[in-house]
């Protein structure tokens, strides 16, 4: 019998995942301002989350060095579940706030996850060089799939007249299963090969060779990171909600199509960095999505500002699969695994920042300006970027 590859069992957990981050990420706000809440309080529960990610991430890159990466993934499963667990039984905002940091709810359905730097540390190993960006596009590409279906799901709660309930039991129904998509994810990781670290060592000596190059990446991401905190998915959904009044399900069916673009692309980025590299891919792709969204946010109509708003989505996340090779690429391989850490830990702190700066300034009225700040921050992060690596190849095209 044919032996079932390992990435195999890591994009079934990730498609489950993304899933469950999915609704979730458009549930959320609806969840929070039907319990009574504030757009102010939507936003820092928000950059809690992220905050939260990033402490965990953090304890995953001290971790990751010393013990085998199919453990951590299964403690992050488990995480996942009580998360979901509890998120469909709290209402107090307090508690929600210490779930939202402790736990793995996601408001931006993307790749600001602690299960991230563990899966891209896996799929590295066993790759070479020459395969390592279609892996990362397919890996990618699972995900924005399943994530795109996520979206869809969330208007599941605006059916509640084929099954009776209201709207708010429905949605805690949701979060009960979000954890059940954890349940199912913690089975699949358990299929991965146990392996030991190799060099089992402090984290500082597993960043020794490329220490430098790692911490100047971590300090770009970090800057393109806080951007996108002011637009992640939920703030969007919040934006879109306020300004123009949209429904959950037409909201559920916008995300679901900006997904699919956005799933869509990263095969077209691992073509397109086989011509012209991978730094040149991230930046000239991501250059015109920020242009799009300055636009969206002084687009007149709902049509045009949901043109616009796909065009962002198909142009916006094709540096995920480049810029994870890129790393990948640019580290020895007794440094993957905490390379992956210590470039999603700033990027989660700097995220965690910026969803409280947009909810004031949603409060404040001034809806427009997360989306103004986002592109600002994000052309200049690409310009900074081509500026300092446009030089450093990876080996693939030396």
């Amino acid at each position: 019998m044919q032996r079932i590859h390992p990435a195999t069992y890591l994009f079934a957990a990730r498609a489950l995942r993304d899933f469950g981050d999915g609704f979730v990420a458009i549930l959320l706000p609806v969840y929070l301002l039907a319990l009574g809440f504030s757009p102010l309080q939507v936003g820092v529960l928000a950059a809690t989350s992220l905050l939260g990610s990033a402490l965990l991430t953090i304890a995953v890159g001290m971790l990751g060095v010393r013990l085998d990466l199919r453990r951590l993934l299964l403690a992050a499963a488990c995480l996942m579940v009580a998360t979901g667990a509890a998120m469909s039984v709290i209402s107090d905002y307090v508690l929600l706030l210490m779930v939202a940091c402790a736990g793995t709810v996601n408001p931006s359905a993307g790749s600001v996850s602690v299960f991230v730097p563990l899966e891209h540390a896996v799929l590295a190993r066993d790759v070479g060089d020459a395969d390592r960006t279609t892996m990362f596009a397919r890996y990618s590409l699972v995900g924005a799939l399943a994530s795109a279906v996520g979206a869809l799901a969330a208007a599941l709660p605006d059916a509640r007249a084929f099954v009776g309930i209201g709207q708010l039991t429905a949605i805690k129904l949701m979060f009960v299963l979000y954890a059940l998509v954890g349940v199912a994810g913690g089975l699949l990781y358990s299929r991965i090969p146990t392996r030991r670290p190799n060099h089992p060592s402090t984290e500082a000596a597993a960043l020794g060779p490329s220490r430098a190059i790692v911490l100047k990446l971590a300090a770009l991401f970090s800057l393109d990171a806080f951007a996108g905190g002011f637009v992640v998915q939920s703030l969007l959904a919040l934006w879109l909600f306020e300004r123009f009044d949209l429904s959950l399900s037409e909201a559920g069916v916008f995300f679901f199509w900006t997904g699919v673009l956005s799933a869509f692309s990263f095969p077209v980025a691992a073509w397109l960095s086989r011509r012209i590299g991978l730094i040149n891919t991230m930046v000239f792709t991501h250059i015109p999505s920020s242009v799009a969204l300055m636009l969206a946010a002084f687009a007149p109509s709902l049509p045009l500002v949901l043109i616009l708003l796909m065009i962002r989505a198909a142009l916006s996340q094709m540096d995920v699969p480049t810029r994870s090779s890129y790393v990948m690429a640019v580290v020895t391989e007794a440094e993957r695994a905490a390379a992956a850490s210590f470039t999603s830990v700033p990027r989660s702190l700097a995220a965690a920042a910026s969803p409280a700066l947009a909810g004031t300034l949603f409060a404040a009225s001034y809806r427009a300006w997360p989306l103004l700040i986002c592109a600002t921050l994000k052309i200049a992060y690409d310009l900074l970027l081509l500026l300092q690596f446009r030089h450093h190849k990876p080996p693939e095209e030396r």
